[in-house]
């Protein structure tokens, strides 16, 4: 059985996108995209909402293959091997070794976690609080980057109440520090 795992850079307070909706954090460098690579490596099937499924489409470019940067080519190479689920009621095709899905995502979400071993990620906080609101969210990472957005789309969605019990932090590069959470009740 495959553990789901929300992980999501985030801002100091609390952000993951700003105001306009870009991803307004700074850009890994070496050694942290490194880390992220091997969690994209370990990731057995990504599920992802609409929007951030549109921002990762940038790895799917055969410009990232062809990169001088090595870091970007293995991180393409990662994102492009690892299966993706793309929730949406919006889009109408997903690019290679990617699935639509437009039905249930809890039932979705606990078939794929029955079926699968390894890890299984969320990207989308639109998504990943209707995972958690469900109680299907194994482990919550947050990768804290030491700036301040002041506003835009939060890691957790307002609304969303969850009590947490912490599993350890990790200090990366950039100043980021990794925090680790699981369900209380888990």
């Amino acid at each position: 059985m495959a553990t789901i795992v929300y992980a999501m850079l985030t801002s100091l307070d609390g952000y993951i996108a700003g105001r306009s909706g870009d991803i307004d954090l700074p850009i890994p460098e070496e050694e942290l995209h490194r880390h992220f690579n091997d969690e994209m490596r370990r990731t057995s099937i990504a599920l992802c909402g609409r929007r951030m499924y549109e921002t990762m489409r940038f790895w799917d470019s055969p410009e990232r293959e062809t990169s001088p940067d090595e870091v970007e080519r293995d991180f393409a190479r990662a994102w492009q091997e690892t299966p993706k689920i793309v929730f949406s009621t919006t889009l109408r095709e997903v690019g290679p070794n990617a699935r639509l899905k437009k039905g249930d995502v809890e039932a979705a979400a606990i078939s794929l976690k029955a079926e699968t071993d390894g890890e299984i990620s969320v990207s989308g906080a639109e998504l990943a609080a209707h995972l958690a609101r469900a109680g299907l969210i194994d482990e919550y990472r947050l990768y804290v980057h030491p700036v301040v957005l002041g506003g835009g789309k939060p890691y957790f969605l307002a609304g969303l109440s969850l009590a947490l019990k912490p599993l350890g932090t990790q200090s990366l590069a950039q100043g980021v520090t990794l925090m680790r959470y699981a369900p209380a009740g888990s």
